[in-house]
Parts: structure tokens; sequence; C-alpha cells
């Protein structure tokens, strides 16, 4: 890598440069760089406003890049050791869905853990491909599922040899990482190709206690979330292409498909500097933050009633490496259920972690993150240890059973066109699910269109709605579900 080039912020500096001159917009936005007084144009900032500009010769053209975006994506494609990088300014949902779409016809196999983000179901549908569904394992103490073994993933290759492609999670929403590389070299070996859902992980590449990012191990593409751990504008992410079998042109024509022709250069820009501040600062920052992160949850572990996840306390199946900066802690001892210390955790102490499950919460540690916002978390942990352990039964819900995956009937592409019902969530079970449900976040769906209902699945979504989780499906009223039928 060249880290002089990696100085550079091409699009960012152009960006400012066109801020400072003294164009006359007759061009849109509106707002005419912020020339229109409102509350949000005041309270964003009037030079914030003159950033947000739209597509012109000196700032280039996303959908068909010759100038700076281009420089910036190459810039990109080097620090994720990629030979292609494509700027995506609606988030990592995008990517995914431009993954299958190109790697994909309708028709065609995917072999995918069934733990994928709502993103890779609507990826299913939008392309017509089969989903081949394989297991996680499961954390059954935890309650959270892991990643995929290698052998699950052999063993689906070899029942699948006319199998497209292969989707993989790298890291999951806990930290989980599989055996990458040994599971992209096997699925070459039978031509497939391997996409990677890697939107937690887009600091892998700056130290080298992270784990392996995918491109660098050879696969075909990768999504990641700048935005997420990489200190960019949420919605910003990054698509990555090892030009293997797919080329760069099959891509950016995907892609032309659903991106918008007015992208954002804030988000864009705050792409091309995060960028830049992870190569040149990543390796000494994350290296301090990872020191002071064990020391952390060294002391969280040890609160009456709480436990982090580590390497002493995981069984190790599905489990090849660990991101460290995801703090997993285990809450259920105290006799409360992750969404009841989530919402302790806002409410009574202002602090947004980001999800819940049944056993567990937890918090993600990025690039702006200190030793003062983790001292925050350590003292609302200790105050609730404090507060209820001893004063209640360990809460026993077992949600093993939800994280097994259903069983798939009808593809999900043609059970989302299939004339529908609306029914109680009680008279659901044996019913061909209609429409995608889950708790957000996550987003992980507890069924997709075409599975079959059971009464665990019900069971276990009328117990997030009394924990007061966030339930999204096509129904205002939670109580009901689409099925299959008129």
């Amino acid at each position: 890598m060249n880290k002089s080039n990696q100085q550079k912020t091409p699009l960012f500096t152009a960006l400012v440069d066109y801020a400072k001159s003294d164009v006359i917009p007759f061009d849109v936005p509106g707002h005419k760089r912020g020339h229109v007084s409102n509350k949000f144009n005041d309270a964003l900032g009037k030079y914030s406003m003159k950033l947000d500009v739209n597509s012109s010769k000196k700032l280039d053209l996303l959908g068909n890049p010759h100038g700076v975006i281009l420089e910036s994506e190459k810039l990109l494609a080097e620090a994720y050791s990629a030979d292609h990088a494509f700027m995506l300014v609606n988030g990592s949902t995008s990517g995914v869905q431009y993954m299958i779409m190109t790697a994909c016809t309708s028709g065609s196999k995917i072999i995918l853990p069934r733990n994928v983000h709502k993103s890779a179901i609507n990826g299913l549908i939008l392309s017509g491909a089969l989903p081949v569904f394989i297991q996680p394992e499961v954390n059954e103490e935890w309650g959270i599922a892991n990643g995929v073994s290698f052998q699950s993933i052999k063993r689906a290759i070899l029942d699948n040899l006319d199998a497209k492609a292969i989707f993989l999670i790298n890291p999951t929403y806990f930290g989980a990482v599989s055996d990458l590389k040994s599971i992209i070299a096997f699925a070459h070996k039978h031509n497939m190709v391997v996409l990677v859902d890697e939107a937690h992980g887009s600091h892998f590449p700056f130290h080298p206690s992270f784990p392996h990012e995918a491109m660098i191990l050879g696969a075909d593409m990768s999504t990641i979330s700048m935005h997420k751990t990489g200190g960019s504008l949420t919605q910003s992410s990054v698509l990555l292409l090892n030009e293997r079998t797919i080329t760069r042109s099959q891509v950016r024509s995907t892609i032309s498909l659903f991106q918008t022709t007015s992208a954002s250069y804030l988000l864009m820009a705050s792409i091309d500097v995060a960028r830049q501040q992870l190569v040149t600062q990543g390796k000494p920052f994350f290296g301090k933050l990872l020191q002071l992160v064990s020391l952390i949850k060294d002391r969280i572990r040890n609160m009456p009633g709480l436990d982090v996840l580590s390497y002493e306390n995981i069984d190790g199946i599905g489990i090849y490496d660990v991101d460290e900066l995801k703090i997993v802690v285990r809450v259920n001892d105290l006799g409360l259920s992750g969404f009841e210390v989530y919402d302790m955790l806002c409410e009574e102490y202002h602090i947004q972690v980001e999800l819940a499950e049944t056993n567990v919460i937890l918090a993600v540690v990025s690039v702006g993150d200190d030793v003062n916002s983790l001292e925050l978390l350590v003292n609302a942990l200790q105050d609730i240890s404090s507060k209820y352990y001893g004063q209640k039964e360990k809460l026993l819900i077992k949600a093993v059973d939800v994280l097994v995956k259903p069983e798939l009937l009808i593809s999900p592409k043609d059970a989302y066109y299939s004339q529908k019902k609306s029914i109680s969530i009680d008279d659901a079970k044996g019913e061909i699910c209609g429409e995608s449900i889950m708790i957000y976040p996550p987003g992980i769906p507890l069924l997709i269109p075409g599975e079959k209902i059971t009464q665990e699945i019900i069971n276990y979504y009328k117990f997030l709605i009394t924990q007061n989780s966030v339930t999204i499906n096509d129904e205002e009223n939670s109580n009901f579900i689409k099925v299959l039928g008129t």
C-alpha cells in the first residue's frame, strides 16, 4: 500500500474548494448552498450546507466516475486490498442487494446462513435466487447465533454443486468470525462466487489483532459499512470487488439500476476522510483502544450477575476468530432481559447501546470511543448490577428454538408476490409467512416470506412484544401477520 497516496482525500478536498468558491448555483439542490434560512439550515450551519451540492464536472458523477470520485474509489480499493471499490449512499443494505443481484439470476441457488440481515432476504426477492439456508452455530447459554462452521459450509457446497454463490457474514453482530480463508478456497474450487456482508468490519484491515478482511482472503465481493465502525456519516458504505469471474462493469451496471443519480457529497466525502484516517492513524489508535476494551471487559465480567463474551466462555463452534471491539454483556442472571437493560441504559443513564437480545446487550466500540465513554458504560452497568443482583430469579427464556432455521416451503420471491391475508398471530401456526418479521436492531428476520410459522416462533414473537422491543412487519397492529392465502 502506498501510504503517501493514502494521505490524500481527493473528493473531500475538491468539495471544500468548491464550497469556498464564488459559484452562483442555478442547479439543484434548491436550498442554493444554504441560502434559504430555516431551522435545519441554521442548526447544521451555513458552511455545512455549502458542502451539500449536486454533481458537476469539477466534482465528478458517482454513477459514472472519471475524476475525484474515481480517484477516491481507487484509494478505497487499495486500502481494503480489493481490485475495485464503489462508494454507496444507501448503506450496506444496498451493497448486499447489489452483490446478490450481480452474482445470481432468477432460479439460481445461493448458500447462506439463516441469520443474515433483512437486506439479504430482500436481495433474494429482487433477484429471484433460491436460498439454501445453513444453520449458524448457536450458543445456548448466551442465546445468540455464532458464525457458520467450515464443515457445515462444506456439506452445503457438496450437496448443492449447482449453486452459483455463497454468502457469509464477517463478523456477525456479536463479533463472531468464521474460517473465511478455508471457506473461500473450497467455494472457489467448486466454481462458486463468495459474497461477504462485512457491514460491521470496516476497521479490520487497520490493526493486526483484528480478524482478516474478506478481500485480502480472496472473496469476490464484500460490502462494508464505513459509518458503523469507520467514522463516516450514517448511510455511507462501500462495495468491494476482486475481479475474478465478476467484472467491474457488471457491478456498475447493477448499482446503476437502483442507486440515486443525486448522490450526497456529504456522505461520499465522509467516506474519503474516514478511509484516510483509518489508514494513516488506525494501527496506533486501535492498539490503544483494544487494550482499553480488554480492561473494560474484565471489570464488567467481575460485576455480580454480569458476564462478557470472550474466548474463555464461548463454546468455540462457528467461531474461528472474534472482533474484540464488540462488548456482548449477558444480563439474564440479574433476572432481567437484555431488552429491559437496553431501556434502562437509555432512559436512566442516557447510554444508547447497539441492540438487545433476550439474554444480552451489545455495545459497539469504534473510532469515536475513548476512556471517558467506556467509563460511563462501566459505571452504569455497575449501578444496575448493584441494584438488581440477588433481587430477582435468574431469567430463563429459551431462545434457541427460534434461532434454528424455520422450514422454507416457497421461494421468498414467489411468496412475496403471492396473494396474502392478514390473521391474528395466535392463529398463524402452520401457515406460510407472507412477509419479513424482525426486531430492529439487528434486522435479522424471525420469519421471511415462504417460511412455515411454528408455535415456538409465535411464542417468542409475543415475548418480544411484552419486552417493548421494536418489531417490524407489514401490519400496523403487531398482533397480526400476513400469511399466504385469500
